[in-house]
């Protein structure tokens, strides 16, 4: 079957995106990939549908359990039941079940962490594997925005499932950060697909307020006046809550908050009423919109500043993907940036905590030789977060094998978090000056990513004179409601585990 036809009967597109036919055709080829498409553009494509074509199983590795979720239930949602997002949403008893028929299902979509139980690696090593896909690759690099220590493993796996056909997709890599994808996967030798980060048809804004309340009033206008669907970015998820409530209060009744702290039942049921038109309006934070099928969304706003250039592209992308213009806005009052700060340095244990671990050591030589065992004592004792034992042990684990002495492994941590808080800084730093910058924005966040304009842009930013009326509503258009869906079989179908 030609590619075209199978697009058409499989996921119901008359044609391809730009890069996506090229991407297929490559992996289709037996060739190991490497593809930047930036975000909104399709990129789950390039794997669903040579997942169609081929003997054998596609396997894919996915940062974000959400995003997991999201990627899984689309496909079935078209009709796919020979799927299964394989974390730990599923209980004891169907995580045994799901390894035990593992060779049943075509698509897996597995987290990095879960690679490396025994029980699971013994199992993939039995499928035929078709082909390996790392999404979201990007967090392989260290030099990324979005490093995750279990990606940096996966070089190892996949030598142990056989080296599979290999497809690393990102919407957002720096020169250096493609180099370390290749290197940490051992896919040197691969076919490289790497479009512009670009999205010409949405329009840049920046808005500069006296101080939070006028950011609040603000907010409350925007959501008031711009023409929907829309998303508003928080980094906390009280916030986002607290503006749901808001909005609400002020009349906006078709809005709702979603984020990592709400149930699995309640975030779908949130993600399908806005896909479905029940919702105009998602007060989020990051997590939401990776995944979703929505391409009709006309605007994202940031009420709170992201920590640098890659995530805010990542989250205005999900904006006008089916073509036609939308805007992003940030919104920005003076002292923001040390929101931002805060988060990034938290997401690592600080020296403190570090040295405290060290005594404790001391006083506990035989934790040494297996820390993984003393975890709860060490989080209560030392105050670390979940994310950051995690990175502390896959740390202390990785240099421990190479016969390192703890004191030694626990002075190098010291200095390399203290790269991790620079590199997160910097990162903020570029955020930042490119609000103040009094240059096309569009221009700055391409030569970010070291690309230049090369086209002129009808709708660009406000620095080049944004009409902003452009992307206002038509009241009389207000409040028309979809028809109701049913939402208790829907969610019925999409909980219930695949047999």
């Amino acid at each position: 079957m030609k590619l075209e036809a199978l697009l058409q009967s499989k996921f119901g597109y008359p044609s391809f995106r730009l890069g996506q036919k090229e991407i297929i055709e490559s992996v289709l080829s037996g060739r190991n990939t490497v593809a930047m498409l930036p975000t909104g553009t399709g990129k789950s494509l390039c794997y669903q549908l040579p997942g169609y074509m081929v003997e054998g199983q596609v396997i894919i590795i996915s940062p974000l359990l959400s995003l997991m979720q999201d990627q899984a239930e689309q496909l079935m949602i078209n009709g796919e039941k020979q799927v299964i997002a394989f974390n730990s949403f599923l209980s004891r008893s169907e995580k045994k079940q799901a390894l035990i028929h593992l060779n049943q299902y075509k698509f897996i979509f597995i987290s990095p962490e879960m690679l490396y139980y025994e029980s699971v690696l013994s199992q993939l090593k039995k499928l035929r594997i078709a082909l390996f896909v790392v999404d979201e690759a990007h967090c392989i690099s260290q030099w990324g925005y979005d490093f995750r220590p279990d990606y940096l493993k996966l070089g190892e796996v996949r030598k142990i499932i056989g080296n599979p056909v290999t497809l690393a997709l990102t919407a957002t890599a720096t020169p250096e950060v493609k180099a370390d994808i290749k290197k940490s996967l051992g896919i040197l030798e691969c076919s490289e697909f790497i479009y512009s980060v670009d999205r010409p048809n949405i329009a840049l804004s920046v808005e500069k307020l006296e101080n939070f309340r006028a950011k609040t009033e603000r907010l409350e206008e925007l959501a008031e006046i711009l023409e929907g669907p829309g998303i508003i970015y928080f980094s906390s998820k009280k916030m986002a809550e607290q503006t749901a409530d808001l909005l609400r209060d002020k009349g906006l009744r078709r809005v709702m908050a979603y984020h990592g702290g709400m149930d699995q039942e309640s975030r779908i049921l949130v993600q399908q009423q806005f896909i479905h038109g029940q919702l105009d309006l998602i007060c989020a934070t990051s997590a939401f919109g990776m995944g979703i099928n929505k391409d009709n969304i006309r605007y994202v706003i940031h009420f709170h500043m992201p920590l640098q250039m890659e995530s805010y592209l990542q989250e205005i992308g999900r904006a006008g993907r089916d073509g036609n213009q939308s805007i992003a806005i940030m919104l920005y009052a003076p002292g923001d940036e040390q929101l931002p700060i805060q988060l990034a340095e938290s997401e690592l244990p600080d020296k403190a905590q570090i040295d405290w671990i060290r005594e404790w050591l001391e006083e506990n030589p035989n934790a040494i030789l297996n820390i993984g065992a003393f975890e709860e004592t060490i989080k209560q004792r030392s105050g670390l977060t979940d994310v950051q034992w995690r990175i502390f042990n896959d740390f202390f684990e990785r240099k421990s094998k190479t016969g390192l002495d703890y004191r030694r492994i626990l002075q190098e941590m010291k200095g390399y978090y203290e790269g991790r808080i620079k590199l997160k800084r910097d990162s903020i730093e570029e955020v930042y000056k490119w609000i103040h910058k009094k240059t096309c924005r569009r221009e700055n966040i391409l030569s970010y990513f070291d690309e230049e304009k090369n086209s002129s842009v009808p709708f660009c930013c406000d620095i080049c004179g944004l009409r902003f009326e452009k992307f206002t509503r038509n009241t009389n258009s207000d409040n028309q409601e979809n028809p109701l869906y049913d939402w208790k079989n829907h969610l019925e179908y999409l909980l219930i585990p695949s047999e």
